[in-house]
C-alpha cells in the first residue's frame, strides 16, 4: 500500500476510492487511525499520546500538502510524498 510519509515509526497513507470528509490514515506499533487534516483522530485505536501528538504536529505543519493530495485523488491524479516531521 502506498504511503505518504513516514517519521519516527509513523506510517501516513492516502488512499484513492476514499470518502469524505478529508482525511488521511496513519499507523503506529500495531495500531491504526483515521485523521482530518487538523491531526484529529475520527476513528481508531492509537493511544500512544507522543504519537498522536506527533501526527498532530505533523499535519498541522503539511496541511497545504494534505489538501493538495486530497484534491489529487479526487481528480485521480498521482499523490506526492509529503516531507516528514523531522
Amino acid at each position: 500500500m502506498p504511503y505518504v510519509s513516514m517519521f519516527f515509526g509513523i506510517i501516513i497513507r492516502m488512499f484513492y476510492n476514499e470518502h469524505n470528509p478529508p482525511h488521511f490514515h496513519a499507523e503506529y506499533q500495531g495500531s491504526e487511525g483515521i485523521f482530518n487534516f487538523e491531526g484529529e483522530m475520527l476513528q481508531g485505536n492509537i493511544n500512544s499520546n507522543t504519537a498522536l501528538k506527533l501526527i498532530k504536529e505533523w499535519a498541522l505543519l503539511r496541511n497545504a500538502e494534505l489538501e493538495e493530495n486530497w484534491n489529487n485523488i479526487t481528480d485521480k491524479a498521482v499523490l506526492n510524498k509529503i516531507e516528514p516531521l523531522q
